[in-house]
């Protein structure tokens, strides 16, 4: 549909910390691509939004203002908001209600600067 999501970049300011912290958090592997600049991406399956983090550049500068990304915390997000806080980030909105049938939301501050917001079902 026009207008939905398709595609998300996280700025850094230490493209290295950056994909330790994300891999720590997500228990993940992220793909290293240059794609005009250094870029770790966030795997998924065809149908989700997809995105990554840059490498430093003059264009893109870490945030905890603006926009926000809510990115798929799995089952549960509290385990995540953990591994964050343990990898250098900081909890800014703890795991918090959505009303019934919607989940629940928190939002972290990256390694970075960046806030970001995390989405669980439970």
């Amino acid at each position: 549909m026009v207008g939905n999501a398709t595609w998300f970049e996280i700025p850094t300011n230490d493209f290295e910390r950056a994909v330790k912290f994300y891999e720590a958090v997500f228990q993940v592997k992220m793909k290293r691509e240059n794609i005009g600049g250094d870029m770790a991406i966030f795997s998924g399956d065809d149908s989700a939004v997809s995105g990554a983090l840059v490498a430093p550049h003059p264009d893109y500068a870490p945030s905890a203002t603006g926009a926000a990304i809510y990115l798929n915390a799995g089952d549960d997000l509290q385990p995540l908001l953990d591994r964050a806080a343990k990898n250098g980030g900081t909890v800014m909105v703890p795991k918090t209600a959505l009303p019934p049938g919607m989940g629940f939301f928190a939002h972290l501050k990256d390694s970075e600067g960046n806030r970001v917001g995390l989405h669980s079902m439970s």
